[in-house]
Order: structure tokens, then C-alpha cells, then sequence
């Protein structure tokens, strides 16, 4: 399966059409279009295994530049424009990439990258060009729109968003198999979500994220139709929905929040009746925020556990997660393995790290000790995303929280994700991070930095309030001793929040933090 057999069989129908401006690609399109790139690939001696590298928006362009190199049997990867110049500049040079792609756009950025690109044989740009960057529609409009003779079988290698540290390339074995060979990902959306050539897909996320560029491709396999929005917003969302009849749409929790937190009368004018699947991932889903959007959009709601790596998947439909409120779900791929700290497996119920057998293989590019960082001391074959949790005696996994966010106060382990579930429910909270501060009697102690509804809010008066709300919820050691405001929190848009930009303030003059 890949978009050249549906370019056969339905030529105009749209493969990707884009939110805001309505602009449509069609198969034919993007058959040709990926055609074109893949030629230019092979023209400049790329072959089967290299690398190229690109930092776009959420653009029409995007997946049309996704298929080339795919089709090309390249590694792909897609950069974050949020990044830091510093950052993006590793990320070009650490995956090898020969080639980098990005758009006029992000040409201020890009320009002060170029002279950093020693290793890139060619720089392109869409929409128009700086020095430094040829034009990419100039350079593949040379090129003959038929596919190149050696078709096989690429993959993506993106980089973990760098939250504790230096990002890391993921990257996994090409499997050397012809073009159109069925991927993992496929045959799990058609079995989980019933994706086929009909699915009508939002996709409300940055595509250089891993699940959105992968669910799209595999969108585009099955002869599909995605609608990508440039930017998330939550009226807007429920609107596409309406407006396209989407049949399937993938989340994360904020946007379910910023949703849940629209007035009434915004949230009940649209008809929602066409969405059979909404799918939620990437960050943990407060149980009373995924029990509300169930009681709004109804048992349609299903839920991923996964990483990038793709070690390991777990998953739960709507009626096993209400039969068992607060669970990613049961393991489809890889064996689940609850293990302490020194690598013993407990029993079920315990909390400890969350360890896959039996999965995919991966490997931290130019980083071989935090390949070995992630595999498990003992068993061969195992490896952890470093998430903590526990298994119930049916299987269902629970996450706690991951490793290095715990807080250890006074010898007690106290999970975060615990407190920010609770505190995220306030009606006057629009966003929390919880995290340890030093103590000097204690070690650490919990600390909330909350993204008030209203900035009017912020002082003494809610801090007091939040404070107490908790302490009524949760015992009093795992309740913030203190409450900070900030305007907004500095959350990644896929959902992932950079907690340690906020706890590395209060740790300056006391020695490292334990989030490395």
C-alpha cells in the first residue's frame, strides 16, 4: 500500500487537505509530487540507508516531502522549528543528513543555521529562498514525475524533544523490503480503529511529532483522506469536524482540556456524530478529563501507550478503560515487565519501571550509552521508555509517572502526575507542572506551577485555595507546599511538557536537579 495505487484507482481524490486555507492535494498530486522528490534524491547520489533532514511547518508540502524520501528508502527527519538554534543545528549534523529542506517561513532561523550545515551537500527551501538555499519547486519540477526504478521501503528517524537533555535520533533497521510492504502501524489502525480507504482523518498536531507523521502516512497507505490543521484550536477542531464529517481523529490531553474548558454553548453547537474514533496519547490523560470527554463524544474514545522506539505498544477501547479508569491499556506488542531499580521483576500491583520484551529493535544514534542506559541490566531484549507504573492481575498497565520526574520527600516517593491530575480539574486552572523543590530538611518538596483560567486570578487568594484543594484530595506530604503562576506553561504543542525549563529555576545554587 502507498499513495501510487490510489493515484491509480481515484486520482482526484484528496489525499490532504489543509484546515485553514482549504488548500487540497489530491493522489495524483501527491503521487507526483513525491515522484519528483524521489528523482531529485537519486539525481544528487542518494541511495537506499542515507539521510536527509527537514524543518517545516504544518505545510501542504509536508507529506508530499515525507513520500519522497520514503519512497527513496532514505531515512527522514523531521525537525522542530521551536527548537533552538543550537539544537536544530546538532540534530542536522548528529543524523548525517545530506540534504536539509526547510521553508521561507523559517528563513531567519534557517540562514543563521547554513553556515553551520558543513555535512549537507545541498540546502533547499520552499516558498521562496535566502543565500545560502536553492528552491525545492525549482529543483524538483526538473524532474520527471515517474517513480524511480529502485523503489524500497524508508523510515523516519526522529528525535526525542530533548526535555532531559541532548535530544536523541531514534533509529530503527530499514527492513530492505520492496515499497507498499505493510508496516506494524497499519495493520494496528486498521485492527484497533478500523481504519480503510474511507477514514477521514483531523490531525490538530505539529507533523515533524511522531504519532502525527506517522498516522498520516499510514492515512495516505490506506488511500484516506487527512485534514491537517496548521494550529490547534479547540472551536476550530469541533468545527472540522462538522464541517468534513471526520470519521477518526488523534489528541492529546491538553487539547481535550482546552476543549472541556470551552463555554457550553461553543461545545454543543457542532455535530460530532461522524467521529467514530478519537484516539489520545503522547502524555498521561487525567481520569476525570477522559471520563468527561466520554460523557460529551460518548464510548468513542481510545487510548495509546507507546514511544517513539517503538519497543513496545499498549492500547485500551472505551469500555475496557471504563471498566479499568486510568489504564494505557494492555500490551499488543512486546511483553509488559514491571522491574525495580535493580532490575527484579515484582509482583503485580507493585510500582516500579516499565520495561518491553520482545519488541522492536532501536538504538539512540551516536549514542550508544543511552542505548545501553535503556535496556534493562539483566534480560536481554528488554528496554524501557523510563516511565514507572504497575500491571493489575489482568494485565492492564498503570503509569505513575516517569522515572526522573519522582519526588523524594523525606524517604517517600511521591508522583507528580498524581497532583497535576487533580489540580488540572480546577475550574480556575488552565494548565499545571508539579515537580520537587530543595528542602533542607526534606531533600525536596512538592512544588505547583499553575497557568491560571484567568491571569487575574494569580496571587495569594487562589495559591491558598489550590493548596487546600489538595490537601482535601490527597494526603498532605504529596500536596504542594507552595503554588507559583506563570502566564503559560512551556508545553511542547504535541502535549509534552518541558518541566525541566520550570524546575531548573529553583535548583540554581543547590547543586544539580535529579532530571537529568
Amino acid at each position: 500500500m502507498h499513495p501510487g495505487v490510489h493515484a491509480a484507482k481515484q486520482p482526484d481524490k484528496p489525499a490532504v487537505i489543509m484546515a485553514a486555507t482549504g488548500k487540497t492535494i489530491s493522489y495524483r498530486e501527491l503521487e507526483q509530487t513525491s515522484n519528483r522528490g524521489a528523482q531529485l534524491f537519486r539525481s544528487l547520489g542518494l541511495k537506499a540507508g542515507d539521510h536527509i533532514a527537514f524543518m517545516l511547518e504544518n505545510c501542504p508540502e509536508f507529506l508530499p516531502l515525507c513520500w519522497a524520501a520514503h519512497r527513496a528508502g532514505l531515512y527522514y527527519t523531521a525537525i522542530s522549528y521551536r527548537l533552538q538554534e543550537e539544537e536544530v543545528a546538532y540534530i542536522i549534523d548528529d543524523c548525517q543528513a545530506r540534504v536539509f529542506i526547510t521553508s521561507h517561513a523559517q528563513a531567519d532561523l534557517s540562514a543563521r543555521l547554513r553556515p553551520h550545515m558543513s555535512g549537507v551537500d545541498k540546502a533547499y527551501m520552499l516558498g521562496g529562498t535566502v543565500d545560502g538555499f536553492e528552491s525545492f519547486e525549482t529543483a524538483t519540477a526538473e524532474q520527471p514525475a515517474t517513480p524511480i526504478a529502485d523503489e524500497t521501503e524508508g523510515a523516519d528517524m526522529l528525535y526525542s524533544s530533548g526535555t532531559t537533555g541532548r535530544p536523541k535520533g531514534i533509529k530503527v533497521p530499514l527492513s530492505g523490503e520492496p515499497l507498499g510492504s505493510a508496516a506494524a502501524l497499519l495493520g494496528l489502525v486498521q485492527g484497533l480503529y478500523q481504519m480503510d480507504e474511507n477514514v477521514r482523518y483531523l490531525s490538530p498536531a505539529p507533523l515533524y511529532h511522531s504519532a502525527p507523521l506517522r498516522y498520516n502516512m499510514a492515512v495516505t497507505r490506506l488511500g484516506g483522506t487527512s485534514v491537517v490543521m496548521e494550529r490547534f484550536d479547540p472551536e476550530a477542531a469541533l468545527k472540522l469536524i462538522e464541517q468534513y464529517r471526520l470519521t477518526h481523529a488523534q489528541f492529546v490531553p491538553t487539547m481535550f482540556v482546552r476543549m472541556l474548558k470551552l463555554p457550553e454553548q461553543d461545545r454543543s453547537r457542532y455535530d460530532l456524530s461522524s467521529l467514530k474514533v478519537a484516539i489520545h496519547a503522547a502524555a498521561p490523560c487525567p481520569v476525570q478529563v477522559k471520563q468527561a470527554m466520554m460523557d460529551w463524544w460518548g464510548p468513542v474514545i481510545h487510548e495509546y501507550y507507546a514511544g517513539t522506539e517503538g519497543n513496545g505498544f499498549c492500547a485500551v477501547g472505551p469500555q475496557d478503560w471504563l471498566a479499568h479508569p486510568g489504564t494505557v491499556g494492555r500490551a499488543l506488542m512486546g511483553e509488559i515487565h514491571i522491574c525495580d531499580d535493580d532490575g527484579r521483576e515484582l509482583p503485580t500491583g507493585q510500582v516500579g519501571t516499565v520495561y518491553f520484551g520482545g519488541g522492536n529493535e532501536f538504538e539512540y544514534h551516536n549514542d550508544p550509552a543511552k542505548t545501553e542506559d535503556s535496556r534493562h541490566p539483566r534480560e536481554k531484549g528488554w528496554s524501557t521508555l523510563g516511565d514507572m507504573g504497575y500491571v493489575d492481575e489482568e494485565g492492564f498497565l498503570y503509569l505513575t509517572d516517569r522515572k526522573t520526574f519522582m519526588i523524594i520527600s523525606g524517604g517517600v516517593n511521591i508522583y507528580p502526575q498524581e497532583v497535576e491530575n487533580l489540580l488540572v480539574n480546577h475550574p480556575r486552572v488552565a494548565d499545571v507542572a508539579v515537580f520537587g523543590v530543595p528542602n533542607e530538611e526534606f531533600g525536596e518538596e512538592v512544588k505547583a506551577v499553575v497557568q491560571p483560567v484567568t491571569w487575574a486570578d494569580a496571587g495569594e487568594e487562589l495559591a491558598e485555595e489550590l493548596i487546600g484543594y489538595c490537601r482535601a484530595h490527597l494526603s498532605h506530604i504529596k500536596s504542594p507546599r507552595s503554588v507559583d503562576f506563570e502566564r503559560e506553561l512551556p508545553r511542547h504543542p504535541t502535549g509534552k511538557l518541558y518541566k525541566r525549563l520550570l524546575r531548573d529555576r529553583y535548583w540554581e545554587g543547590h547543586g544539580p536537579s535529579r532530571i537529568l
